[in-house]
């Protein structure tokens, strides 16, 4: 870059005389203007005209000298007067430290939108779900109950249907018992009345009711068993064991069957003996 500068003009043409302060004043004044021109221009990249290209920027300085007449010794200067020195003002104190700029936090993101709405019916579905798992769970209760009682019914019924067999077979048994008994009872007694046939009773003395037994008022049996002679009357008779409800009728009984007269046996025309004739005496009150 070129500074064009405006043409001097020599210090000798000024007003100023050779001798005089301002024949050396001006001319340093003047180049320092210039000095601080150039330098002014140079910092506002001043340029006479636009460039038609953009080239490559270089600075250039041209020296410039100034021609000056030949120094004549001067008259000496006068002594300058004192210069008054303004006071010295002290320094302003530094300012405050500023605080550090905050750092400003990453914003929280925003928090998303529930919606309700959806949260509700999910709930109800929830609780409609739960209410339908109690209700199977009730009615499969309600089931297993209902058949734990049929099975109990069900059971007693069998048992009910058991013992009424049970009984029905002992009941049965009793009366195939008694009846075989019955049955015994009635062979007994055709055989007893076969064997009397033959020996038939001659005479038969009730017994003595006992006058103890009479007085309190007793009642009994006593069975007495003995042997029938030839000649028809009673040999050797005995109680029975347990034959006598009790021992007060033993004694009339034996007596009584003492005092019996038979018939005798005879076989093939001889008079036998019959042993083991048994007899009951029955001792009743009259009412």
């Amino acid at each position: 870059m070129t500074a064009m500068l405006p043409p001097t003009t020599p210090l000798h043409s000024t007003a100023a005389q050779p001798g005089t302060v301002g024949h050396y004043v001006w001319p340093a004044v003047t180049t320092v203007i210039l000095h601080a021109a150039v330098f002014a221009l140079l910092l506002g990249n001043w340029s006479p005209a636009a460039p038609a290209v953009d080239k490559e920027k270089v600075l250039k300085t041209r020296l410039v000298t100034l021609s000056v007449e030949p120094v004549v010794e001067p008259a000496p200067a006068p002594v300058p007067e004192p210069i008054s020195v303004a006071p010295i003002t002290p320094a302003e104190p530094p300012p405050a430290p500023v605080p550090p700029a905050k750092v400003a936090q990453p914003a929280e993101p925003a928090e998303p939108r529930v919606d309700q709405a959806a949260i509700a019916r999910k709930r109800a579905k929830e609780q409609e779900r739960l209410e339908q798992q109690r209700e199977a769970r009730l009615a499969e209760q309600k089931r297993q109950e209902q058949a734990r009682l049929e099975e109990l019914q069900r059971q007693a019924q069998e048992q009910e249907r058991e013992r009424q067999r049970q009984a029905l077979a002992a009941e049965q048994a009793r009366q195939q018992a008694e009846a075989q008994r019955l049955l015994a009872a009635q062979a007994k007694q055709a055989a007893e009345a076969a064997s009397i046939s033959q020996y038939q009773p001659v005479s038969k003395k009730p017994p003595a009711y006992p006058k103890r037994a009479l007085d309190q008022r007793k009642e009994g049996d006593c069975t007495v068993e003995y042997t029938v002679t030839e000649q028809g009357k009673v040999d050797n008779p005995v109680v029975v064991d347990g034959g006598c409800d009790d021992p007060v009728f033993a004694r009339p009984a034996l007596a009584s069957a003492k005092s019996f007269r038979y018939k005798p046996r005879v076989v093939d025309g001889v008079a036998v003996a019959v042993p083991g004739v048994r007899n009951t005496f029955r001792f009743r009150l009259e009412h």
